[in-house]
């Protein structure tokens, strides 16, 4: 393997001056770093980051937890964070905390381990978050995305979801239906509290109006079994259905056909998040969308800019806008 002495004497110049070069901790005429990268490229040497990050203490490195990497909302987020991360000059490290505090402790004190210089999460439902608790207190760099805690003090970035879960709602009461099951997602969570106060202001008013809402637990056999409990029987089934994530209309869909049911001829269907199937198949899901895109870019470049320096400015707590995306799930024909 090549050492810096190696760049060093191909490129005709001192050891330190390649080190300024590659570490980039000093200024070096263009032509002698033209000789230098030259001679990187013919030495095939690698730069060391382990002994990068203990010179200037930083790795470089973003430390994403994620609730759950089966859920293809969260891969699509992790992505939608790793090419802005790779696009400032950041490499990654991404756990999944099962959506379990007790989990979510150790994959924090984990990544904290790597020495990562900062950290994005999603965290698990629940006000008992002690690792998060000591990175804060430490001074590590904190973004939490997707799901907020209000007693927190740093930034964050989660989607608007009372106005859209209110949206989706209303355009069932719009459409005649009064009879709504609703599926909820996990108890504990900030966007489970706020999706569920948009569809029960929808409510509010309509003449009639009864909500029957379920746990789902926001994974698909939760929606599942919510689903096939309100459709268990036939003379007191809803006529709409409300999922509040997509986890939980995978499972919402399967119940309804195991009912032998159609939606929307039997039950009309709305949904929190899209899919990139929602529109390939029939009935094609109304549903509000999420700017995953937006969302991670927006965590990552507040948490890169408080990783190089940005101390004074207040946290943010922002709102990333949704998309309703009308198919024809609702009963509707027209798209």
């Amino acid at each position: 393997m090549a050492r810096m002495s190696d760049v060093a004497r191909a490129a005709g110049v001192s050891v330190t001056t390649v080190s300024h070069v590659v570490n980039d901790t000093r200024p070096v005429r263009a032509e002698t770093r033209r000789r230098v990268l030259a001679a990187i490229e013919e030495t095939g040497f690698r730069r060391n980051a382990l002994a990068s990050a203990l010179v200037h203490s930083r790795t470089r490195l973003l430390g994403l937890a994620v609730p759950t990497l089966s859920n293809p909302y969260f891969v699509a987020l992790c992505h939608a964070m790793e090419r802005r991360a790779t696009s400032r000059g950041y490499g990654v490290v991404v756990r999944d905390a099962h959506d379990d505090q007790a989990v979510e402790n150790a994959v924090i004190d984990a990544l904290l381990d790597w020495q990562v210089d900062g950290l994005a999460v999603a965290p698990a439902p629940g006000d008992e978050h002690q690792a998060l608790d000591r990175a804060l207190r430490q001074g590590t760099p904190l973004v939490l995305i997707d799901r907020q805690v209000p007693s927190f003090d740093c930034d964050q970035v989660a989607p608007e979801n009372v106005r859209s879960a209110r949206g989706l709602a209303a355009h069932l009461f719009d459409l005649g239906h009064r009879d709504v099951g609703v599926l909820a997602g996990l108890a504990g969570l900030q966007s489970t509290r706020e999706r569920l106060e948009g569809v029960q202001d929808a409510s509010r008013g309509v003449e009639g109006a009864r909500l029957r809402v379920l746990d789902g637990d926001s994974t698909a056999e939760g929606g599942y079994a919510a689903t096939s409990t309100l459709l268990a029987d036939p003379g007191s089934r809803p006529s709409a259905l409300i999922s509040l994530n997509n986890a939980m209309t995978i499972g919402a869909m399967r119940a309804v056909r195991s009912a032998g049911l159609r939606v929307p001829a039997d039950v009309a269907l709305v949904c929190f998040d899209d899919f990139d199937w929602a529109d390939a198949f029939e009935p094609r899901l109304t549903v509000v969308a999420q700017d995953v895109e937006s969302m991670g870019s927006t965590a990552i470049d507040l948490l890169i800019r408080r990783i190089e320096g940005d101390t004074d400015t207040p946290a943010q707590i922002l709102r990333t806008p949704t998309e309703y995306r009308h198919r024809n799930s609702c009963g509707c024909t027209q798209d």
